[in-house]
């Protein structure tokens, strides 16, 4: 049984649609990177998954419907939606108290041993902690319940680069063991390429990609061309093509384009792309399909 699994997923606001007929499944213990731009319809996608909101379509998560079955879910449910939400006038050690008084699956003293690790007081409120040390808290707060999935919508929103990185790696090493589902929307898509295990594409309300890292990292092709192979590259027909300090780099969809691994090398230098260039090139298409009437086209294309 996957752990997500929705179909004809709709959520309009309006005449505003957040969600135009989603289709995903998520399977358990795996970790999904949903990235889109602003407004393409995450946060929805995650309150639709989280019980928070009313939806059209069908949706299953952990194999309960969440508007109906809410209660019950969040026992297999954490949930960080921004580490500045926690109370500013809350001791650390409230915190702890409230939190073991409202989950069942609250572990305190693995709480206890996180925090261990860190410079954080028991007694400190939360207004006396740097953004650093507050998204430790939470860190602590959220890695001490034993839940089934984990749901990360920009975590680590206004954390300096250092306090980014320890988050990801206390994700990986403290928290996910394999069994445990997560599924993180971030604009810092670069810091979560080594740490998902899938990625799906979500532009106006619809997924327009989805992928495992084995195939992205198999499949994707990113080639910087000498100049004189410039229209021997083009020729081969890349999905995205940008210049960055006067050379020109082309993005290749092995699978798709007319080109294997062999014939890019001798044109120039070779490498996997990173999240960002790929999602520029896939957000890009989808939206020249759309202005051609081949929206449907373009997603197959890009999901398969």
């Amino acid at each position: 049984m996957p752990c997500i699994e929705a179909r004809g997923l709709r959520k309009a606001f309006g005449t505003t649609v957040a969600l135009d007929g989603v289709d995903l499944r998520v399977e358990e213990g795996r970790i999904l990177g949903l990235i889109g731009p602003n407004g393409a319809g995450k946060t929805t996608a995650l309150n639709a998954i989280l019980g928070l909101i009313p939806y059209d379509g069908q949706l299953r998560v952990l194999g309960r419907d969440p508007w109906v079955e809410r209660e019950r879910l969040m026992c297999d449910v954490s949930f960080i939606a921004d580490v500045a939400v926690l109370p500013r006038w809350i001791r650390v050690c409230e915190a702890i108290d409230y939190v073991a008084g409202v989950h069942p699956r609250f572990d305190r003293s693995k709480a206890e041993g996180f925090l261990a690790k860190t410079a954080i007081k028991r007694s400190s409120k939360v207004r006396e902690l740097s953004k650093g040390m507050v998204a430790q808290l939470h860190l602590a707060l959220v890695m001490a319940i034993d839940a089934r999935l984990l749901v990360l919508d920009e975590p680590t929103l206004g954390l300096d680069i250092l306090y980014r990185k320890q988050f990801y790696d206390s994700l990986l090493n403290d928290y996910y063991d394999r069994t445990r589902t997560i599924i993180v929307t971030t604009h810092q898509v670069e810091e979560i390429q080594h740490v998902i295990t899938d990625l799906m594409f979500i532009d106006r309300g619809r997924i327009v990609f989805v992928c495992n890292m084995e195939e992205f990292e198999s499949r994707y092709a990113e080639v910087t061309v000498k100049p004189d192979r410039l229209a021997e590259a083009r020729a081969l027909k890349p999905m995205h093509e940008r210049q960055v300090l006067g050379r020109s780099i082309l993005l290749f969809d092995l699978t798709r384009d007319r080109a294997d691994r062999e014939q890019l090398a001798a044109l120039g230098e070779v490498r996997t792309p990173g999240i960002a260039d790929l999602f520029v090139a896939v957000i890009g298409n989808a939206n020249e399909a759309s202005k051609t009437g081949n929206v449907q086209s373009q997603y197959e294309g890009a999901a398969r």
